[in-house]
């Protein structure tokens, strides 16, 4: 019995000598500053003096007292309004084109991802570029087709569709190919059975596709949400939040009072109140799965 539990704990002590790596990190990386974070949320701290606890007062002052951060709400929740259904409709129905039996499809699909590959600040710069009113790609196509183009980053009714327009760049990336992969593994037989019934191609789409695909819609959809609520990089170089706060998003907010402002103690009740916004949207959205995800 004595060697019985012996091995026991040498198995046991084995695992811990392997997930330590990863436990230290998190307990150094992850959760003491999510600790600290919190505790700042409730102090005056601009770094350079001794934190200076006021309780709620930070919380107070967002949610009754800061216009802006009402703004960065709306102007966040606007984004991650179009931007998510648009990016998965967009790739379904691209990975819905390039899964066709056809010659040269895997040409396409590479063609479709390669513009996934361009990320983050060269992105940014980019799209500068092609938005630019007077010598930018898109408003030279518009005027030879005898349109005049908007002044898109530099027009506030203009700026979040521009940059909804931008974040759509990736649709044949990550997203496609998962989409791909599922539309795979739906078996034959199901689109047999929709013929047999003299079911069309948005029959099989609607009653075969759709059901099948439903948890993959439902794993992006919320990873979707996520990356739009952190939105930060597009706005913070090619706009810093302009014109007129109109893409003065949550994470660019927080951005300037953390490090222009110095306000650390008000920058972390931010967070922490992103924090609650998203595992409330994220809640919502999996009891609403209930009605629509289909499993199996």
């Amino acid at each position: 019995m004595s060697k019985v539990l012996l091995f026991e704990k040498r198995k046991a002590l084995s695992g811990w000598l392997f997930v330590s790596p990863w436990l230290f990190g998190f307990l150094i990386f992850g959760l003491y500053p999510m600790i600290m974070s919190f505790y700042y949320s409730l102090t005056r701290y601009d770094v350079l003096r001794i934190p200076q606890f006021i309780g709620l007062q930070n919380y107070s002052n967002l949610l009754f007292n800061d216009p802006d951060f009402w703004i960065s709400i709306w102007n966040t929740m606007f984004y991650t309004a179009f931007r998510v259904p648009a990016a998965i409709i967009l790739s379904l129905l691209l990975a819905v084109l390039v899964n066709q039996a056809v010659k040269g499809v895997r040409i396409f699909r590479t063609m479709f991802f390669i513009p996934s590959i361009v990320t983050g600040v060269v992105l940014s710069v980019l799209w500068m570029w092609l938005f630019n009113p007077q010598y930018g790609l898109i408003n030279s196509g518009l005027a030879g087709l005898g349109i005049i183009g908007p002044l898109w980053l530099q027009s506030p009714d203009w700026s979040k569709p521009a940059m909804i327009v931008m974040s759509l760049w990736s649709i044949g990336g990550p997203r496609m190919l998962v989409f791909l992969a599922a539309l795979q593994n739906i078996p034959t037989q199901l689109y047999e059975a929709i013929e047999l019934d003299g079911g069309g191609w948005w029959d099989k789409f609607r009653h075969v596709t759709l059901p099948s695909l439903s948890p993959v819609i439902f794993l992006w959809g919320i990873l979707e949400v996520i990356g739009s609520f952190q939105v930060f990089v597009e706005a913070y170089v090619m706009t810093e939040g302009g014109p007129l706060n109109s893409t003065l998003f949550y994470n660019l907010y927080l951005y300037r009072r953390a490090f222009d402002d110095f306000e650390m103690g008000y920058a972390s009740a931010m967070a922490w109140i992103l924090l609650v916004i998203t595992l409330v949207v994220t809640v919502v959205q999996i009891r609403l799965s209930k009605k629509w995800v289909h499993y199996g």
